[in-house]
């Protein structure tokens, strides 16, 4: 995951302008939902990893860094401002080469990137180290579309697609327009869970926000990312490079549920998926419903 997620601090003007402007045309911010965005949401989604849990954490301790830097340099703006101005020194100062603010304006910055290198490098390792996998799922970026392929030897033997489901069938079942799709990725709560990505055209990314990762899938290349879900529900992404026309309506739904339930539905997968191998594609040149 790299980009990500990935992916980045926000700074709190930003936090405060996105609130100022929700008052402004009538409506209240939210607080982040878990699995998918929420309406004038605020913050990063609720975590539901042990990696997004920390992702999430660092998050917020370099918007409090961000804070005191930038309310620091407005007290200085202000003091040069209001002590230092012309009327208040008709004679400017010739003062130059303080020692010790030059020692002082060197240290300090490196101390604050310390602070911050030391979790970010230890996250970074948390990231990319994939621990010992339960369940591994190969993930092929199609346009524009998804599809997965379970193994063998871990009680699947499948392969299927995933295709954007229309409004009105997410209506339907009850799920979010743009991200719900016809099949879900199922696993089980608990377990490790390695991703072999892989672009079968052009270069595409694989990211769900509330598990904290994200891989490109490119043409020719096998990445590999990792996520161990902590708790059951639906989580949603979409693909996060721009990747063609329809680029916007490849979404994707990942269900964690029960070991038992996850085994139900490994019984049925087989025989949903065993014909063919895999789903119907979408026809070349067909636009998915949106």
């Amino acid at each position: 995951m790299t980009r990500h997620w990935h992916r980045s601090a926000l700074a709190l003007p930003a936090l405060a302008g996105s609130a100022m402007a929700a008052l402004i045309l009538g409506a209240a911010p939210a607080a982040a939902g878990m699995g998918q965005p929420s309406p004038w949401q605020i913050g990063l989604q609720t975590p539901a990893s042990p990696v997004a849990s920390d992702v999430a954490s660092f998050h917020t301790m370099l918007v409090w860094i961000i804070t005191l830097i930038s309310l620091f340099v407005l007290a200085l703006l202000a003091i040069v401002i209001f002590r230092f101005n012309e009327r208040a020194n008709p004679q400017a100062s010739r003062t130059t080469h303080n020692t010790g603010l030059e020692v002082a304006w060197t240290i300090i910055p490196v101390l604050i990137l310390v602070v911050i290198a030391i979790p970010s490098f230890r996250i970074l390792k948390e990231q990319v180290v994939i621990p010992a996998a339960d369940l591994t799922i190969k993930v092929y970026g199609n346009q524009w579309y998804w599809s997965y392929e379970y193994p063998k030897d871990q009680g699947g033997g499948f392969k299927f697609d995933s295709n954007m489901l229309s409004r009105e069938d997410a209506a339907k079942a009850n799920q979010p327009a743009l991200l719900a799709v016809d099949n879900e990725v199922v696993v089980p709560i608990g377990k490790t869970v390695a991703l072999q990505v892989v672009g079968n055209d052009v270069i595409h990314s694989f990211s769900v926000p509330s598990l904290a990762f994200r891989m490109d899938a490119i043409p020719g290349r096998l990445n590999q990312t990792w996520f161990r879900a902590e708790k059951e529900g639906i989580f949603y992404g979409q693909c996060s490079r721009l990747c063609g026309q329809n680029h916007a309506f490849m979404p994707i739904a990942i269900r964690v549920v029960s070991e038992e339930a996850y085994q139900a539905w490994l019984g049925e997968a087989k025989k949903k998926f065993a014909s063919t191998g895999e789903a119907v594609k979408v026809a070349a040149g067909e636009l998915p419903a949106r």
